[in-house]
Order: structure tokens, then C-alpha cells, then sequence
């Protein structure tokens, strides 16, 4: 395999295991935009790709695990926002108690309906998300270049793929060009103005932790019926709080969003590249130190070496009508 074939191969898997990353870091797009911290993208997740998988099980039907998959998702959703706006308690202890709800209840459910130590059991092809093959692909496959970009990394991905890039110029649009964007960043920066100015600050952000909830039921199933054939134990490895990183590092921005997550899919591909692979002047290097990169990265960004990013300024902050 030459240098562009490998490279190609890298480019491939990027885009692949990048894809949760951008559902989730919009789903804190939007609910740290309404000012209210997320911590529980790892357990909304995680939930969404359980149910994903067992109904797609059941059903043998895709979307009717993408259905379940976002339903599930939009109730941890309710919940954390019945917490954190309604109640007015912590975000963050919200956040991280979903994670753990949602960590242990995947397991004793799994356990206890299919009794295989917390995993599912293979979903058939038609339960899958199947990768669709773009017009033109097989012709320009020998064409130098261009062809196999456009036959192996454009082409060949599921429906959910390219739904994850539609979704960040549909989130800038949203954002930056509707009302509900408008008050939306608002709230997030100065609610008691936006209380002032007859809206409701409440409903605005139960319907931006709803949005937050949506895009983490999409990252689920694709974790489970389109990366995946299954649900396993703790499949979403951190990811939910990788999002959060590339969030930070992308500056609350939908595009460099992208850019942040495509960044960190391409480290966590370039981890199962040099698996057993040996690096020039170096040699075999252990693989953890590879797998451990993305981690590494997130830690580096959030020590700050980004420069300042600096978050919504009402975030993390209960708000309480004045009288």
C-alpha cells in the first residue's frame, strides 16, 4: 500500500469516527448557547445507542431505532432541563448523574433482557444504517486523485454521515440567521433582557436542551446501528466528553465545531493506523501512547492553549424571574 493509499485509508475512517463527535458537539452548541452546561452528552449517548440497538433488534428496522434512539434521548434531555431550568439545581451535577444513570442502566437492562454481560445482540443488515455509493463512484475510482477521494471517502458513508455535515451549515443558519437563533444566543449571554423583553427564558431553554437531545439521539445510533452492529458496555468511550473539548476548542462556533471534531476523529484514526506499526528513527511505539492522543489533545485544550474562549456569559447560571 503506497503513501496515498494510506493516506486515503486515514481520510476514510476520519470522517467515520468523527460523526458522533459533530452531532454531539452541536447538541452543546445549542444548549451551552441557551446557557446551560451539558455534561450529560457522554449519557445521553450512550442511552440513545442502546435503545437504538435493542429496538433495531426487535424491529429490524433502522430508523425505527433512530427513532427510539432520539426518544430516549430527548427524555434524559427533559430530565436534565427539569433539573437544571425548572428546579434551578446544578447543571453540572445534573449532567454527570445522567452519565452515570445511563452508564449503569444500559448494562443491568442489556444484562437482564439478552443476557450477554450488557451487550446486544447483532443487528441484521436491514436494521443497519447501509453506506450508499454516490452516483459516479465506480467510474471515477481509477480516475488519479480525485477518484478515489470521491469513491472512498466521499462516497460509500451512511445516510447518518452525511445528515451529521448538513447539520453544521443548518446549525450556523439557525443560529445566526432565525429569530429563535437571535433570542436563543441571547439568553445565554443576558437572560434578564430577554425576560424583559416579554420572552420566555424558561421555554427557550427547554427547547434548546431539546435540540441538544435531538442531535445526541443521532450520535447514538450511529455509534450503534451504523458504526457498529451491536451495543456494547460503555460504547461511547468518552466521546460525549471529547465534544465538549472540541466545543471549547471551536469556540462555541458551528463550522470550527466541525473542523475541532475532525480533528480529534483523525488522531483516534491515526491511533488504529500505527497499531503494530513501527515509526521511523523510533520503532515499534506501544499503541496506548497512540490511543491515548485524542485524550491527550483534550487535556491540552483545556488547559487554556487555545487562547481564551470564553463561554456563553449567563452559562452554567439558574436563572430566576425578577419580581
Amino acid at each position: 500500500m503506497d503513501t496515498f493509499d494510506i493516506l486515503i485509508s486515514i481520510l476514510g475512517s476520519t470522517i467515520r469516527l468523527s460523526i458522533p463527535l459533530i452531532f454531539t458537539a452541536l447538541a452543546g452548541l445549542f444548549s451551552e448557547r441557551a446557557g446551560i452546561f451539558d455534561i450529560g452528552l457522554e449519557g445521553k449517548m450512550l442511552a440513545a445507542a442502546f435503545a437504538a440497538a435493542c429496538t433495531a433488534h426487535l424491529t429490524g428496522s433502522a430508523w425505527a431505532g433512530l427513532a427510539a434512539g432520539i426518544g430516549i434521548s430527548l427524555f434524559f434531555s427533559l430530565i436534565h432541563g427539569f433539573a437544571s431550568i425548572t428546579n434551578r439545581g446544578n447543571q453540572i451535577v445534573s449532567g454527570v448523574a445522567l452519565n452515570f444513570v445511563a452508564a449503569g442502566l444500559t448494562v443491568v437492562l442489556g444484562q437482564a433482557w439478552f443476557g450477554q454481560g450488557g451487550r446486544t445482540p447483532q443487528v441484521t443488515n436491514d436494521g443497519r444504517f447501509s453506506p450508499i455509493i454516490l452516483p459516479g463512484a465506480d467510474a471515477m475510482r481509477d480516475v488519479p486523485f480525485i477518484g478515489p477521494i470521491y469513491a472512498n471517502v466521499i462516497s460509500g458513508n451512511n445516510i447518518l454521515t452525511y445528515l451529521a455535515f448538513l447539520a453544521v451549515p443548518l446549525s450556523w443558519w439557525v443560529l445566526y440567521r432565525t429569530r429563535f437563533g437571535l433570542r436563543l444566543r441571547a439568553v445565554g449571554e443576558n437572560p434578564g433582557a430577554v425576560d424583559t423583553a416579554g420572552i420566555s427564558v424558561t421555554y427557550l431553554r427547554y427547547r434548546a436542551v431539546l435540540v441538544a437531545g435531538f442531535l445526541c439521539g443521532f450520535a447514538g445510533t450511529y455509534l450503534a446501528i451504523a458504526q457498529s452492529a451491536a451495543f456494547i458496555k460503555d460504547m461511547s468511550a468518552g466521546k460525549g466528553y471529547i465534544a465538549l473539548a472540541a466545543l471549547i476548542f471551536a469556540k462555541w462556533k458551528p463550522v470550527p465545531v466541525m473542523f475541532a471534531c475532525l480533528l480529534f476523529g483523525f488522531l483516534d484514526a491515526l491511533a488504529n493506523f500505527m497499531q503494530g506499526k513501527a515509526v521511523p528513527g523510533i520503532g515499534e511505539v506501544p499503541v496506548q501512547i497512540f490511543q491515548a492522543l485524542p485524550y491527550i489533545l483534550t487535556c491540552v485544550l483545556l488547559a487554556g492553549f487555545i487562547g481564551a474562549a470564553n463561554p456563553p456569559k449567563a452559562g452554567g447560571v439558574p436563572y430566576t424571574k425578577e419580581r
